[in-house]
């Protein structure tokens, strides 16, 4: 598989100090942001700091805080390339993009996300 670009989601509870963290500590520059999201520029990839709105309420042990992210040109025929593996995939198309999300064999968290509209959404904080 080719990648375009690849980055790390950060599931965060205490969204407001991570982001602080990561910019004013880390000095990591800032890459685009969202009202839930920031992404930063990490080395040759990116770590993207997000919100955890679908499990603020579980515990540290259960949460999934990580998630391994490849943007590609097309998710759906990657996607559709590991259903035929057996792999259990969770295909979405949202407006801000498309997203496939699947576990590693180990439980750990990765997904397939369009290239075009994260650039666009780089593009865009430019302007």
């Amino acid at each position: 598989m080719e990648f375009d670009r690849t980055g790390f989601i950060l599931y965060v509870i205490n969204y407001q100090a991570c982001v602080d963290f990561y910019k004013n500590m880390l000095e990591l520059k800032v890459m685009f942001s969202t009202e839930n999201l920031t992404c930063f520029k990490f080395g040759e990839s990116y770590l993207m700091v997000e919100l955890d709105d679908e499990n603020p309420n579980e515990t540290n042990s259960i949460r999934t805080k990580t998630c391994l992210r490849m943007n590609v040109k097309n998710v759906k025929a990657l996607a559709d390339k590991l259903i035929q593996q057996q792999i259990k995939v969770n295909y979405k198309e949202h407006a801000w993009g498309i997203i496939a999300k699947f576990y590693d064999p180990d439980g750990n968290l990765l997904a397939f996300k369009d290239s075009e509209k994260f650039e666009k959404q780089i593009i865009k904080s430019k302007n």
